[in-house]
């Protein structure tokens, strides 16, 4: 697409540019501040090539939780998200989010709208070829961001794995997020009676008291249930093999990420003193972190999240090598509105075999989707024909900045 082309801003008020990519910096120096806020568009004169991209909508939104979601690094009270919609031509629509914790990963929620914007007015009038050029680039540096951006493009194309042709259920895990034991026990009763059978618990604060924590939650749960134990990074080394070393192994499925992500010294240490099986999460984010993992022996299982790996197609492949390599894949994020839990467990009907992390959907006040993704006796249903409509009064609601990039 032709980078000389006139372009014309609307924001309240018109500004004139003479180059595209003027108005490209334009936008990036304005987005990181949330100055784009009011219907933000760019209009770019046509390209000679073919386009299929016709329209390209960018929403940051911040989206309150029914209650604070706790973690190692802090207390979540809200989602901070970017959507992307697309459309094509033909009549083709997608939405992709990114939904950012700064902590868990690198990228920031003003980064990764600010590459959001700077890339999206190139998409429109590209063809395929030159669409994946301009994102394959950002992939290791922003996944998350080239994420929304992919994976809106990946379902307006018709992804066969987003289509779903018979009622199926994917099993999800419930969260056991008090801290005292009498909130403990009715978060659990709850929840089993719910349909949960594989509940997951949050640890990484303080590794004795976590402990102490632990072998009540299990005492509570007995045999009913498996439990999957998340320390989101918190502990040192020490306290990580200390912890790990003194589960009783009885009814834990799994030990998740106790160590920094870039810490897989740590990981195998740990691994090597463990009673109960390892899993990495924050230090994957591609193919080749799923092969280290499988060469130094540091997990048993691997999860991964859509927004790790940057598209629909690239996380399937990260699946099934997981299991190619001996290892066990985990998949979903709790940490993720309606559009991203939906693709996930699309994906997962295929690629794994025991309970999908993709809850995030269930914290928010309210749902993104007119129609709420439909959760049964524990598991999420797929229905044929399911189109995940936007509702624009909520989105609306909840939106701290929008641009459009026609």
């Amino acid at each position: 697409m032709s980078r000389t082309g006139k372009a014309s801003f609307h924001n309240d008020r018109q500004l004139s540019i003479g180059l595209y990519d003027d108005a490209r910096d334009l936008v990036r120096a304005h987005a990181a501040s949330g100055a784009i806020d009011a219907g933000f568009i760019i209009k770019a004169a046509p390209s000679k090539a073919a386009m299929m991209i016709e329209r390209i909508e960018l929403h940051r939104l911040r989206v309150p939780l029914t209650t604070p979601y706790k973690l190692a690094f802090g207390a979540l009270t809200h989602f901070d998200t970017i959507l992307v919609e697309a459309y094509d031509r033909a009549g083709g629509y997608g939405i992709g989010e990114a939904t950012i914790v700064t902590g868990y990963t690198d990228e920031t929620i003003d980064g990764a709208w600010a590459l959001a914007a700077a890339v999206a007015p190139r998409l429109p009038g590209t063809d395929a070829a030159g669409v994946e050029a301009l994102l394959a680039r950002h992939d290791d540096a922003h996944p998350f961001a080239v994420t929304a951006m992919r994976t809106a493009l990946e379902m307006a194309s018709g992804s066969p794995l987003l289509r779903v042709h018979e009622r199926t259920r994917v099993p999800i895990l419930g969260l056991v997020n008090a801290m005292d034991e009498a909130g403990i026990a009715q978060e659990i009763e709850a929840l089993l009676a719910a349909g949960y059978r594989t509940l997951k618990v949050k640890v990484g604060f303080d590794a004795d008291p976590d402990a102490r924590r632990v072998r009540a939650i299990q005492r509570l749960v007995g045999a009913r249930a498996l439990i999957r134990l998340d320390a989101n990074q918190g502990y040192e080394r020490e306290d990580a093999c200390r912890f790990a070393a003194s589960l009783a192994p009885e009814g834990i499925e799994l030990f998740e990420q106790p160590c920094h992500a870039d810490d897989w010294d740590a990981a195998t240490a740990v691994a090597r003193v463990a009673t109960v099986p390892m899993m990495l999460d924050e230090s994957i984010y591609g193919l080749a972190d799923i092969e280290r993992a499988a060469a130094t022996g540091a997990a048993r299982y691997v999860k991964l999240k859509l927004m790790k790996l940057a598209g629909l197609t690239h996380l399937e492949q990260g699946l099934r090598l997981i299991r190619k390599l001996g290892m066990k894949p985990v998949l979903g994020n709790g940490v993720a509105c309606d559009p991203g839990c939906w693709m996930e467990a699309c994906i997962a009907r295929s690629t794994i075999d025991n309970a999908g992390e993709m809850n995030g959907f269930l914290k928010p006040e309210t749902p993104l989707f007119v129609h709420r993704l439909a959760v049964e006796d524990g598991a999420i249903v797929l229905e044929p024909g399911f189109e995940p409509v936007l509702d624009r009064e909520r989105l609306a609601h909840v939106r701290v900045a929008h641009a459009t990039f026609a």
